[in-house]
C-alpha cells in the first residue's frame, strides 16, 4: 500500500482511479464534492489559485504520504516526490505558443499562426486549460472585445481548422510513449465559452485516428513527459491537426477506464516507473460523460448519492449554481456509440430530476 496526494483545482476523477488501484489517497481540491470525500483518507479544500501551495503544504505536514500527483492548476507547483512530468518539462507545455513551436520543430501538423490583421482567427490565451477562453474573431472589433474579456493576457491566433475535436490518451516514459486509446472531444458550444471541454466518447472511431494515436507517440517521446500524458487534435477529412499537450491526467480518465477496461492510474505509475504496457488495450465498448452546466440559477435541494453510478463531481445537498456553471458529470456507455449516447440521455434526464424545486 502506497499514499498519494492528488493536489489540483479539480482532482475527483484522478483520486478516484488511484483509489481504486489501492492507494490511500489524500486530496486537496477547489470543489470537494461528495464522490471526492469517499474515495480520500482525507481532503482540504482552497478558494483560489494562489492558496493552492499552503493547502499542499498542509497537508504533506499532517500525513506520511509518499508522492504527489498534480491535475489541473498544479501542474507547475514545486512538491517533493513528484509522481508525474517534472516542473521542467511541463512548464513548455503549459505555454501554447511554445507548444506549437515544439509541433513545429518536430514536423507536426498544426494550424498556422496568424498575424494581425488575418482573419477569421481562433484566439487563444498563452495559458490557462479547458478552452473556455478560446474564440473564433472575424474583424479587429471582435478580437479587441475579446481582448478586453481575457483581461489582455498573452494570446496567440490560430488559422481556424474545422473537424472534429478529439484527443489521444497516452503514457510517456520520457523517452518513449504509448497511445492507449484516442477519444472524441465534446465542446460546450452556443454563444459563450463554445470551445470549453465538456466531456469525451471513448473509443473515437474516426477514419483519421490511427493516424492522429502515431503523431500522439511521436509528439509524447519527443516531450520527455512522463504518466498519463494527453494530446488534443483537430480532425479533418484529410489530416490530424496537434492543438496542445496536457502533461498531467485529463478530463477522459472516466471513458477512458470504462472502455478499455484498465486502470489509468496504474498504469500511469508505472509509466513513471519506465514500464509501457506491453500492447495497447482493445476497446470492450463505447463509453462517454458529458460535463453539464445549470440551465438557469439553481440550488441542489434533494441528496444525489443514489446516483452515483452513472453520474460524478456530486454536488453536496444545498449548493448552488449559476446559470452556465458546471454542475455535475453524466456518463454513459454501451456497446455501439449511438447505444452509449442513447444511455447517457437517460441518465442526464434522470440526473435532472434531482434539480427541479
Amino acid at each position: 500500500m502506497k499514499s498519494i496526494l492528488v493536489a489540483g483545482y479539480t482532482t475527483r476523477h484522478v483520486a478516484a482511479s488511484a483509489a481504486r488501484a489501492g492507494y490511500d489517497v489524500y486530496a486537496v481540491d477547489h470543489f470537494c464534492d461528495q464522490d471526492l470525500i469517499w474515495c480520500t483518507k482525507d481532503h482540504l479544500a482552497f478558494d483560489e489559485l494562489n492558496e493552492l501551495p499552503f493547502a499542499v503544504e498542509e497537508m504533506l505536514d499532517a500525513h506520511d504520504i509518499d508522492h504527489v500527483v498534480t491535475t489541473s492548476g498544479a501542474e507547475l507547483l514545486p512538491v517533493r516526490d513528484r509522481l508525474g512530468t517534472p516542473v521542467n518539462v511541463a512548464e513548455r507545455f503549459m505555454d501554447k505558443g511554445k507548444t506549437q513551436d515544439f509541433f513545429e520543430e518536430i514536423g507536426v501538423p498544426v494550424p498556422r499562426r496568424l498575424g494581425p490583421g488575418e482573419y477569421p482567427a481562433m484566439m487563444k490565451t498563452l495559458s490557462g486549460a479547458g478552452g473556455w477562453r478560446n474564440a473564433c474573431v472575424h474583424s479587429d472589433e471582435e478580437r479587441e472585445a475579446w481582448e478586453e474579456f481575457v483581461e489582455h493576457l498573452p494570446s496567440m491566433a490560430q488559422e481556424p481548422i474545422s473537424g472534429q475535436p478529439a484527443s489521444v490518451s497516452c503514457l510517456g516514459t520520457g523517452d518513449a510513449a504509448m497511445a492507449l486509446c484516442a477519444n472524441e472531444q465534446i465542446l460546450r458550444g452556443g454563444d459563450t465559452c463554445a470551445y470549453a471541454f465538456s466531456g469525451s466518447l471513448t473509443p473515437c472511431r474516426h477514419p483519421l485516428a490511427d493516424r492522429m494515436m502515431e503523431l500522439a507517440e511521436k509528439i509524447v517521446a519527443a516531450s520527455g513527459c512522463v504518466g498519463s500524458v494527453g494530446v488534443d487534435f483537430v480532425l479533418t477529412d484529410d489530416e490530424a491537426y496537434a492543438i496542445e499537450i496536457n502533461p498531467r491526467f485529463q478530463g477522459t480518465v472516466e471513458t477512458v477506464e470504462r472502455a478499455l477496461g484498465v486502470n489509468l492510474f496504474s498504469l500511469h505509475a508505472d509509466a513513471c516507473r519506465g514500464v509501457l504496457p506491453k500492447k495497447r488495450p482493445e476497446p470492450a465498448c463505447f463509453a462517454v460523460r458529458r460535463i453539464l452546466a445549470a440551465p438557469r440559477d439553481i440550488t441542489i435541494q434533494k441528496e444525489m448519492s443514489a446516483l452515483r453510478e452513472t453520474i460524478t463531481d456530486i454536488p453536496h445537498p444545498g449548493t448552488s449554481f449559476e446559470e452556465g456553471e458546471v454542475m455535475f458529470s453524466v456518463t454513459g456507455s454501451g456497446a455501439t456509440r449511438e447505444d452509449a449516447f442513447s444511455s447517457l440521455d437517460k441518465h442526464i434526464r434522470d440526473a435532472l430530476q434531482f434539480t427541479k424545486e
